[in-house]
C-alpha cells in the first residue's frame, strides 16, 4: 500500500537515463481523471532552494494539482535559469501528456547538487511514463525516487470520519542530509478526503512538524526538501474545514503516515545501525523540550557513543546544557531504555549489564527528564558510523 492507496490516484516509475546505473529514476503520481484536486505542500527552509522547489512553490499557490513529476539522480539545484527551465519543461510535458494545465503539475528532484539536469531525458521519457500510470504503480514510483536509499518507503492507513472511511497513503525517500526542517527528502501523500484547501495546508504543516521535522541524522538541511499532499474528495465525507474536530482527526491520521515514513527514513539512513528516540520530558516549554531533544540528537559525540554501544550519559547531559533550554542541571534524570543511569545530574547506581543490553539493541530510547515543567518532545536520530563517512567523503 502506497501513494495510490486512496481511490482515484495512479502512479508509475521507470528508468529515464538520469542515473548512469540505469536504475529507475523518474516517477509520476497523478489523479486518474487528470483533473486537479486540492493540494498543499511544505518545502525546505534552505535559502538555496532548488529549481523544482521554486517552481512547485509557485504552482501549488493555487491550492490544487493534478500530478507530481519526480526524478532521482540529480537534484537540479544550484543550476540557475537552466535549472528553472528544466523544471518548467518537466511540468509542461506532463501537462501535455495528461491534458491538464502546466501550473497544475508539481515537480520534485533529488540527487547531486550543482550538476545540470538534462531536460531532454525527462521530456523524452514522460510519454512512456504517463502510459504506464496505474492504480498499482505506487511501488514502482516509490522505487524510482530512491537515491542512496536501500529500500522504498511507503505507508498507508484509514481514518474514520464519523462513519466515513478516509484513506491516506504516501511514499518518501531520504537517507542522508536529514535535519529539520525538513529532512533531505521528498514525500508525496494522497488521500480521498474532502477537505478545504486551507485546512489541508494546516494539516500537512502540523503533520510534518511532528514527523519529518523530528528526524535528525546528520544536521544538514537539503536544497530540495518537499512534502506534497493531494486530496480528491472521493471519500464522500463532509468537507473538513479549518478549526473543526474532523480536521484534528484527519491531521492525526496524516501525521501517523508521515511518522511511519520518517521512521523508515531513519532506519535506512546512510551507514546507520541504530535508531534512537531522544525523549525530553519535564521541560519548561514546548520550545525548550524540542530545543533540548534536538541538541542531543544532533550531537556527533552522542551519535558516536550510540554507534559504539556506549551508554555515555555525560555527553547527553552536556548537550542538554548546551541546547539553550532552561533547567537545573542538578535535577536532571537520564535513562537508556528503562535503565536510569543519571539522577540529580550525577551518576545513578544502576545495572550496568542492563544498560549495555539496551544500547546493543537496534532501536531504543534515551529519556531525559528535566524536572522544569510539563512539556515534552521526541526527536529521532541515528548513530554516526564509518559507513556514513565512507558514503559522504566524496560526491554522492
Amino acid at each position: 500500500m502506497s501513494v495510490t492507496f486512496a481511490p482515484g490516484f495512479i502512479a508509475a516509475g521507470l528508468a529515464a537515463g538520469i542515473k548512469p546505473t540505469g536504475a529507475p529514476d523518474l516517477a509520476l503520481v497523478a489523479t486518474d481523471d487528470h483533473q486537479p484536486v486540492t493540494a498543499a505542500a511544505v518545502f525546505t527552509s534552505n535559502v538555496v532552494a532548488a529549481a523544482p522547489v521554486q517552481i512547485s512553490r509557485r504552482h501549488v499557490a493555487n491550492g490544487r494539482a493534478a500530478a507530481v513529476i519526480l526524478n532521482s539522480g540529480n537534484a537540479n539545484a544550484a543550476t540557475g535559469d537552466r535549472g528553472r527551465a528544466t523544471a518548467t519543461a518537466a511540468c509542461d510535458v506532463v501537462a501535455t501528456a495528461l491534458g491538464c494545465a502546466a501550473d497544475d503539475v508539481l515537480v520534485c528532484s533529488t540527487g547531486l547538487i550543482g550538476i545540470p539536469l538534462d531536460a531532454a531525458l525527462i521530456v523524452d521519457a514522460v510519454p512512456a511514463l504517463a502510459a504506464q500510470l496505474t492504480a498499482d504503480g505506487g511501488a514502482a514510483a516509490a522505487r524510482a525516487i530512491m537515491t542512496t536509499d536501500t529500500v522504498a518507503k511507503e505507508a498507508a492507513l484509514t481514518v474514520d470520519a464519523h462513519g466515513v472511511t478516509i484513506r491516506i497513503g504516501g511514499m518518501a525517500k531520504g537517507a542522508a542530509m536529514l535535519a529539520p526542517s525538513l529532512a533531505t527528502m521528498l514525500a508525496v501523500v494522497t488521500t480521498d478526503a474532502d477537505i478545504a484547501p486551507d485546512a489541508l495546508h494546516a494539516a500537512i504543516a502540523d503533520a510534518t512538524a511532528t514527523s519529518f521535522n523530528r528526524l535528525l541524522v546528520d544536521g544538514c538541511t537539503s536544497t530540495n526538501d518537499t512534502v506534497i499532499v493531494l486530496a480528491n474528495g472521493r471519500a464522500g465525507n463532509a468537507t473538513i474545514e479549518l478549526g473543526s474536530e474532523a480536521l484534528e482527526e484527519f491531521t492525526s491520521g496524516l501525521q501517523r503516515v508521515c511518522a511511519e515514513l520518517a521512521l523508515a527514513m531513519a532506519r535506512d539512513a546512510e551507514g546507520a545501525s541504530k535508531v534512537v528516540s531522544i525523549a525530553v520530558r519535564g521541560a519548561a516549554s514546548d520550545a525548550d523540550a524540542l530545543r533540548a531533544a534536538r541538541g542531543v540528537a544532533r550531537s556527533q559525540l552522542v551519535q558516536c557513543s550510540i554507534n559504539g554501544c556506549d551508554p555515555y550519559w555525560g555527553r547527553v547531559l552536556s548537550e542538554l546544557g548546551a541546547s539553550g533550554a532552561t533547567f537545573d542541571p542538578e535535577a536532571v534524570e537520564i535513562a537508556y531504555g528503562g535503565v536510569v543511569v543519571c539522577r540529580n545530574g550525577v551518576e545513578a547506581l544502576h545495572d550496568v549489564a542492563a544498560a549495555n543490553a539496551v544500547v546493543h539493541q537496534p532501536e531504543y530510547t534515551i529519556s531525559c527528564e528535566l524536572h522544569a515543567g510539563s512539556a515534552e518532545a521526541t526527536v529521532l536520530t541515528t548513530d554516526l558510523s564509518h559507513a556514513y563517512i565512507d558514503e559522504n567523503r566524496g560526491t554522492s
